[in-house]
């Protein structure tokens, strides 16, 4: 997949992340959810991990199960039983590892990968978290756009100074104006918010693009996905900070 072509799904991604933070409550769980499904499927291709049916399994059921508890948690904050959702999905990166009868080569390579991909696939339920906050919805909105035209720009072929540079800005740009477009949240914190989620995707273009694997189906579905997963995490905490 060329990198015109995974900016853009990431783009859209992005984008019904948007939507689904719009209507709250299920609608953004289960796009969570499917986001983490779709990651988890992808990552150990990505990560060129040696057991991938058992580590893909693990990333989703880490993935899903965090989503599912932040859902159903009733009263703040929503995100403290996520703790014990890693713990359990660590837990079951070592049963993945009994399991294989492959004669367990990479071992240590397959246990951190997995664990790695859990907690990406994890970090997707911050946008679950933030958007049943009070006041959260219109941050989920401004943080998802803020990523959509921050993945968008990505495409550009640019120098990579520059590119980062341009990202972030207009990723800045993005969250100002949902924010001046949605009420509940301020200008500032509409771009600071930009700004982090467009720095975020900068860098996460700078570790994965080279990757030769991403000319391949299955690690692209991880590579379009990532920046989406990981992004809920870092709009919950910014939102939080900010908005309170």
């Amino acid at each position: 997949m060329q990198l015109a072509t995974r900016a853009v799904v990431t783009a859209v991604l992005a984008a019904a992340v948007a939507v689904a933070g719009y209507l709250g409550g299920l609608p953004l769980s289960v796009t969570a959810a499917v986001l983490a499904l779709v990651f988890a499927l992808g990552w150990p291709a990505l990560a060129g991990l040696p057991f991938a049916p058992g580590s893909a399994a693990v990333v989703a059921l880490g993935g899903v199960g965090a989503v599912a508890v932040v859902h159903l948690t009733t009263t703040q904050p929503y995100l403290r039983d996520l703790p014990v959702v890693f713990a359990a999905a660590i837990l079951l990166a070592f049963i993945n590892e009994l399991l294989r009868r492959d004669g367990r080569t990479r071992l240590v390579e397959s246990v951190s990968g997995t664990v790695a991909g859990t907690l990406v696939a994890v970090a997707v339920s911050g946008w679950v978290a933030i958007g049943r906050t009070p006041g959260g919805e219109p941050i989920v909105v401004v943080g998802a756009l803020a990523l959509a035209v921050g993945s968008a720009v990505v495409a550009l072929h640019l120098a990579p100074w520059v590119g980062a540079l341009v990202t972030a800005g207009a990723a800045a740009a993005a969250g100002t104006l949902g924010a001046l477009l949605l009420p509940g949240i301020d200008p500032l914190a509409g771009a600071l918010l930009g700004l982090a989620v467009g720095v975020l995707v900068a860098t996460l273009h700078a570790l994965f693009d080279q990757l030769p694997s991403l000319q391949r189906r299955l690690p692209s579905l991880a590579a379009v996905t990532l920046p989406v997963t990981v992004t809920g995490i870092l709009v919950y905490v910014v939102g939080r900070v900010l908005v309170g």
